[in-house]
């Protein structure tokens, strides 16, 4: 008998406030390197991880229309072509988001068995972690909802946690009926957890079959599961994406697949997993899950230290010297620093609300913005003038377009540019330049094989990104945005 192929569904949400100012929601912590040699993101690390799991598909990506040409680019560095990459119109917590992955999935291959992971969790054990799902697999089959308990090391407070009705043995891999889901414990109940081997962290990973999961969707949470057909029903496709009814899916309930399915199903089982999982949830989980120097800290890029102990310490761009220092966090970027005491970067979520209420932009855009053709990044700016830096890929253009408010320069610092203004055609070759009156038409395409680098200096009365009219472009954008 023909084995049920597996498709991943990678659920790529999420601002990851808890990394600020590193991941921001402009760019957060799915799409960035944070641990390895390989620099690879954490999505892409997910994706990677799965790849040697026996019977697997491309996947099924579900992220936000802000981060689709992230993910697509991400996908296209490491030969993934995904079966969709389907664009929440807003984020509706986890059920939601699986749902409409299932009735994808269920399409093509309504025997698929289906295997739900977040793009942002790390795993230090491939091996093992490969022979838990191929476990998690033969469970699946047999029609259960199978779940993921991580066999917890210390007393977590952060994490949700799942009761067993037996004890959970990693060596025999054998499932148990799920008891109950438990919300993040006080400090008491978490060492209770530990001493107790019916306790397990919540993983978030989660194999059923699709009609499966789909029909007991439909029996405890209907409203999920019908305003996620609905959104579905009217899909259409744009470029590499697939774009849902946005008022349907905003009628779904915002709510987890734990509440909405695993809690009230009798189907449930957790499996244990033990592969040095973690959510990458704060820079005090990343610290405890990174190697360290023999004094305890964790040390990335520019820093000169002495005599510090049990710090997490990266720089990203300036240097950073630390003498003396105990139990801290630094994270320096090109515009923000933070310096906390390392057990309270929990409380890091509050403080980008705060900035965000204030109208600070730091607290959700970087200065580096990233662009289906490219990135920019801003250097210098002042009341009526900016400096970006721009580097457009191999191949790729800017879209046809002008500002009503602003005339910019362009320099090429590295590279060939393929310049079009008005009606006129021509090639700047490094240290040319040329400039673009307010208000005239305009495109940047590189021809080279190589990316190509320019200084751009803006000026005028306003310099926002809301101050472009698109006539063309070759990746589906909005006229005006």
């Amino acid at each position: 008998m023909k084995k049920p192929k597996i498709i991943p569904i990678i659920l790529c949400g999420g601002k990851g406030s808890r990394l600020w100012p590193l991941s921001r929601q402009s760019y957060p912590k799915q799409f960035l390197s944070l641990y390895g040699e390989d620099k690879k993101s954490l999505l892409q690390k997910t994706q990677t991880r799965i790849s040697g799991i026996s019977n697997i598909t491309s996947p099924i990506i579900i992220c936000s229309e802000e981060h689709r040409f992230l993910v697509a680019e991400q996908m296209r560095i490491i030969g993934v072509n995904p079966k969709a990459i389907i664009l929440e119109p807003e984020g509706r917590n986890t059920a939601p988001a699986i749902t409409i992955g299932a009735l994808e999935a269920v399409e093509e291959d309504s025997d698929s068995i289906l295997l739900i992971l977040s793009a942002d969790h790390k795993i230090d054990n491939n091996k093992e972690f490969t022979r838990v799902i191929h476990k998690g697999y033969e469970y699946a089959n047999q029609g259960r909802l199978v779940t993921f308990g991580v066999i917890p090391t210390y007393p977590e407070t952060g994490y949700g946690y799942i009761e067993s009705e037996s004890t959970l043995n990693i060596e025999d891999l054998k499932g148990s009926k799920i008891k109950k889901f438990i919300e993040k414990p006080n400090q008491n109940l978490a060492e209770k957890f530990l001493r107790d081997g019916n306790f397990t962290w919540n993983s978030g990973i989660f194999m059923f079959k699709t009609k499966v999961f789909l029909e007991e969707l439909k029996t405890y949470s209907p409203k999920t599961y019908y305003c996620s057909r609905g959104a579905m029903e009217s899909k259409i496709k744009d470029l590499d994406f697939t774009r849902i009814n946005e008022n349907k899916f905003k009628d779904s309930p915002n709510i987890s697949v734990d509440v909405a399915v695993m809690e009230n199903t009798n189907l449930g089982t957790v499996l244990p997993l033990d592969a040095g999982w973690s959510d990458v949830g704060s820079w005090k989980s990343l610290w405890e899950s990174q190697e360290k120097d023999k004094s305890g800290n964790y040390i990335s890029g520019k820093v000169i230290d002495k005599n510090s102990k049990n710090c997490y310490i990266r720089s990203e761009s300036r240097l950073i010297v630390t003498l003396g220092l105990n139990n801290l966090t630094i994270i320096e970027t090109s515009d923000a620093i933070l310096i906390s005491d390392k057990t309270k970067t929990d409380s890091i979520k509050s403080i980008v609300d705060q900035l965000q209420k204030s109208g600070l932009e730091e607290g959700s855009i970087h200065k580096k913005i990233f662009r289906p053709w490219g990135n920019y990044n801003s250097i210098a700016q002042g009341e009526n003038w900016q400096v970006k830096k721009l580097e457009v890929k191999a191949g790729a253009s800017l879209s046809l377009q002008l500002h009503k408010k602003r005339s910019e320069h362009w320099i090429v610092v590295k590279g060939t540019a393929d310049v079009q203004i008005g009606d006129k055609n021509f090639l700047l070759n490094e240290n040319q330049s040329t400039f673009i009156p307010l208000g005239t038409k305009h495109r940047l395409s590189n021809p080279g094989k190589k990316n190509l680098t320019l200084i751009e200096v803006q000026s005028g009365d306003y310099l926002g990104e809301d101050d472009i009219i698109r006539f063309e472009d070759q990746y589906g954008r909005k006229p005006h945005s």
